[in-house]
């Protein structure tokens, strides 16, 4: 117990901590305390009704322009003057009924342009513009080829020819010979009869394929014989076969 008063007397001892600026703020929190509760300021001056909005007020102005533009001459009116006065007194001894007359007996008759009715009691319609008139027959270059066909053409046989010429001159030098018919014979038969061997074993094979090894040897007889197929359909293909000459 005594003890505990000994505590709380060290205790009343040590006074509260108070800051130094606690009177200035809370004079300026009194002083600058609801100065915006009315939305904006307390005192607003009035505007005067002198000083109004005008149209154009608040746009940016431009300076003054430093260069002086002369002044150009305008072109001259093709239309008269309200100060002109048209010339009088201009007559012509021109026999204009004459005239006319004879220009009606001598002129050629106007041919009526054709028509065409798309039914008894139609409409009528320009026959002209209607698709109806073989106009396009009638042309000067109708039936003949086209220039950019022609040329197309000769630039098409010009490059075949190259490419010609060049693999011969390819073939020159890599001395290919031509494989004579009795070669070519001999080939094939040796092809197919590879081919007979290689089936012969592959229908030998066991029904039922449950190991690697047996899947592995029909894959590679199958292969064998998808190679022989196709160099037998090409030997069949070309007559004409060129091999290296060794």
């Amino acid at each position: 117990m005594y003890n505990l008063i000994k505590i709380i007397n060290s205790c009343k001892q040590y006074s509260k901590y108070i800051s130094t600026f606690r009177p200035s703020v809370k004079r300026e929190a009194e002083k600058n305390k609801s100065q915006w509760k009315t939305m904006g300021p307390a005192k607003v001056a009035e505007p005067s009704p002198k000083n109004f909005l005008q149209k154009h007020s608040k746009e940016p102005k431009l300076p003054a322009s430093k260069f002086n533009v002369p002044d150009k001459k305008l072109p001259a009116l093709s239309v008269p003057r309200r100060t002109d006065h048209p010339v009088m007194g201009i007559q012509s001894k021109k026999n204009f009924i004459n005239a006319n007359a004879v220009a009606a007996i001598t002129g050629l008759p106007k041919k009526p342009q054709p028509i065409y009715v798309d039914r008894r009691q139609g409409d009528k319609y320009l026959l002209e513009t209607s698709g109806l008139v073989p106009k396009y027959i009638k042309k000067k270059d109708y039936g003949v080829t086209p220039k950019y066909v022609t040329r197309r053409n000769e630039e098409m046989k010009r490059a075949q020819k190259e490419q010609e010429a060049s693999i011969l001159e390819h073939l020159k030098n890599r001395a290919m010979k031509q494989l004579s018919d009795e070669e070519r014979n001999s080939l094939l038969q040796g092809l197919k009869k590879n081919w007979e061997e290689v089936y012969r074993e592959f229908q030998g094979l066991s029904v039922e394929i449950d190991t690697i090894p047996k899947k592995i040897h029909k894959e590679k007889l199958e292969l064998q014989m998808k190679q022989l197929e196709h160099d037998i359909e090409v030997i069949e293909k070309h007559k004409v076969i060129y091999i290296a000459n060794e």
